[in-house]
């Protein structure tokens, strides 16, 4: 069975590895007042950080059209049996929910939805994962079954510089980033139940990153198979020194680097610096 591999934009894929495993990516969009953007399509990383600093309001985010869903399937339906289409939590996004009600609607090809719970690099592992699998004739049910396993064997983590951002997009809520202004904490994030909650509140950010990497040792110490990705808010050369000293200290773990893009970033604001991983041995090539 031939099986096509969609994703959205907020899992920050590198764009040539996705395009040398064949990854569909579908955009959220970023709104400055009156301008919608489909990120990593019509803004990029960069852009989007400069067009913050320039403008006192924060953008807003917003799904995929489900009809932008519905185009897509039905065209891998001229090329392909199967979908397998893996989005951004649901406790934070309907984009997952879209791509359930566009698959209702095509005809001619199948589609396997997945709630990857997490977003970013982490989300993009899963989808790295099933195009590898799609590609050795795996069937869907078998690829479907491969990323609960991950999912059940994956984490992150990640510190933000300024909460507002959280709670004016309505992911935190306001009482967490009142205290945590007011204590100046730099808080510990992850996500619990598919929505993003404060796994501990920590002074300063180093003692942050310093946990973050405790956490991380927890299991890169056990010495198993691991791809885990630096992810930044615009802070590329911090997150590149922190991706060399995790290098050098656990040479058995795959690294790569990622961003928190103009959705993701548009509620963690610029600063936020985080590391997810995922238990796997696959070769992504």
């Amino acid at each position: 069975m031939k099986i096509a591999i969609v994703t959205d934009s907020t899992a920050y894929i590198p764009k040539e590895l996705r395009e040398q495993l064949d990854i569909h990516m579908i955009p959220l969009n970023v709104i400055f007042g009156h301008e919608a953007y489909q990120e990593e399509v019509e803004l990029t990383v960069d852009q989007f950080y400069e067009e913050v600093k320039a403008r006192e309001d924060l953008p807003t985010t917003s799904q995929p059209a489900v009809g932008l869903f519905v185009e897509l399937f039905e065209k891998l339906a001229q090329e392909y049996e199967a979908v397998i289409s893996i989005h951004l939590s649901s406790g934070i996004s309907g984009t997952y929910q879209g791509a359930v009600t566009a698959g209702q609607m095509v005809e001619g090809i199948q589609v396997y939805p997945f709630d990857s719970e997490i977003s970013c690099m982490i989300q993009g592992f899963y989808a790295l994962e099933a195009a590898v699998l799609a590609k050795q004739g795996k069937s869907p049910e078998d690829i479907m079954a491969h990323l609960d396993k991950i999912k059940s064997r994956s984490d992150a983590y990640f510190m933000v510089d300024d909460l507002s951002h959280l709670q004016r997009g309505g992911r935190l809520s306001s009482a967490q980033a009142i205290i945590g202004s007011l204590l100046q904490v730099k808080p510990l994030l992850h996500f619990e139940n598919k929505k993003i909650v404060p796994f501990e509140k920590i002074r300063t950010r180093k003692k942050a990153l310093k946990r973050i990497v405790e956490l991380f040792d927890e299991v890169a110490s056990k010495g198993e198979p691991l791809k885990a990705c630096v992810i930044h808010g615009n802070r590329e050369e911090e997150a590149l020194a922190f991706k060399q000293e995790l290098e050098e200290k656990y040479p058995h773990v795959e690294f790569y680097l990622s961003y928190f893009g103009p959705v993701i970033g548009t509620h963690l604001g610029e600063g936020a610096m985080g590391l997810g991983w995922v238990r796997s041995d696959t070769k992504y090539e």
